[in-house]
């Protein structure tokens, strides 16, 4: 008897059941940020400032949570911010101008994006040239009515037209999916948890105020203890919490908007040749930032776990192996 086939990957959800899945998920990262903040905040006030809601009104304490209030409002308006001007920050971060008459294969990508916003039918996102020889491409934007395409001056170096198509499809779909909203938010969020992490690990930490604040203090006792020692280490890790809330913008992502982009091109073979240029490349794009780097088509810090797989590599990876995408390609194409 024949061993069972192995099983497939899943099949992807619709396109309305990804966009609902996206929201969600997005309001569900800016709550957890927000949260993540108000910790660090709170912490600061229990035990720097000496805060004890038992006792607001004792000797040299603060009566409110000052510390916690500010981290809050500032995770809001950080969240705001990122929803509203988050692709603008983003663009001028990797140093992006809009694309030029004299840029090399212009009129090319010009026709490339409007062929792909029709056969998306999505409006016409603003596209961007980013002067680095490395190929690569991000969408970023809130909305479809919002969103802005930008590619390397490598990558129009590098690529034909299929090709070309093949990447600009990819990041349609980012568009088409509302991906580009979920991670333009987290980029600027993940920027505001490092900012309030160094702010706190910079300041020196009081041990105890005084002998009045030991007893019955909240920072006092077993459960103030625990406190302190959670507060310490989402200090420690914040860098490493942010991280792993940035790649909750899931490898099967990636995945969903390659499949994507061939049903736009109806040509898998030209995203896979492309993502075979973009694996070649081996400096990485200098222009985009560690923050920003899970817009990209491909991790832009050419990091070694993208391309490796297993439960560690999805906790930590912030994009699929690009051997595997290439060939879920070439099974599209009936070449695998």
């Amino acid at each position: 008897m024949a061993d069972p086939a192995p099983p497939g990957p899943k099949t992807p959800r619709n396109l309305f059941a990804e966009q609902a899945a996206n929201r969600r998920t997005t309001w569900l990262l800016i709550g957890v940020f927000v949260l993540f903040l108000a910790f660090l905040g709170f912490g600061f006030d229990l035990f720097v400032l000496g805060y004890d809601a038992s006792r607001p009104a004792r000797r040299g304490a603060v009566p409110i949570p000052i510390a916690a209030a500010f981290a809050t409002v500032f995770g809001g308006v950080s969240s705001w911010f990122g929803y509203r001007f988050g692709d603008r920050a983003v663009l001028a971060g990797s140093g992006a101008r809009p694309v030029r008459p004299d840029d090399p294969n212009a009129r090319v990508l010009m026709n490339v994006v409007t062929e792909m916003a029709i056969a998306s039918g999505l409006p016409m996102p603003k596209v961007y040239v980013i002067d680095d020889p490395d190929p690569n491409a991000f969408a970023t934007g809130r909305d479809p009515d919002h969103a802005s395409v930008a590619v390397t001056s490598g990558l129009l170096m590098v690529m034909n037209r299929d090709e070309l198509q093949g990447v600009i499809a990819h990041e349609m779909s980012h568009v088409r999916n509302y991906d580009i909203r979920t991670m333009m938010v987290v980029a600027a969020l993940l920027g505001a948890v490092l900012l309030l992490s160094d702010w706190a690990s910079r300041v020196r930490i009081q041990g105890r105020r005084s002998r009045d604040d030991d007893e019955g203090s909240a920072a006092s006792g077993p459960l103030g203890l625990l406190i302190f020692v959670v507060w310490l280490l989402a200090i420690v890790l914040a860098p490493l919490v942010g991280q792993l809330l940035a790649t909750a913008v899931s490898r099967s992502r990636e995945y969903l908007a390659d499949a994507s982009g061939a049903e736009l091109t109806r040509n898998p073979m030209g995203l896979a040749n492309a993502l075979r240029k973009l694996q070649a490349a081996t400096e990485p794009t200098r222009r985009v930032s560690r923050g920003t780097a899970h817009l990209c088509i491909t991790d832009p810090l050419d990091r070694a776990v993208n391309e490796r797989e297993g439960k560690l590599a999805d906790l930590f990876g912030t994009h699929p192996p690009i051997d595997d995408r290439i060939a879920r390609l070439e099974a599209m194409a009936y070449k695998g």
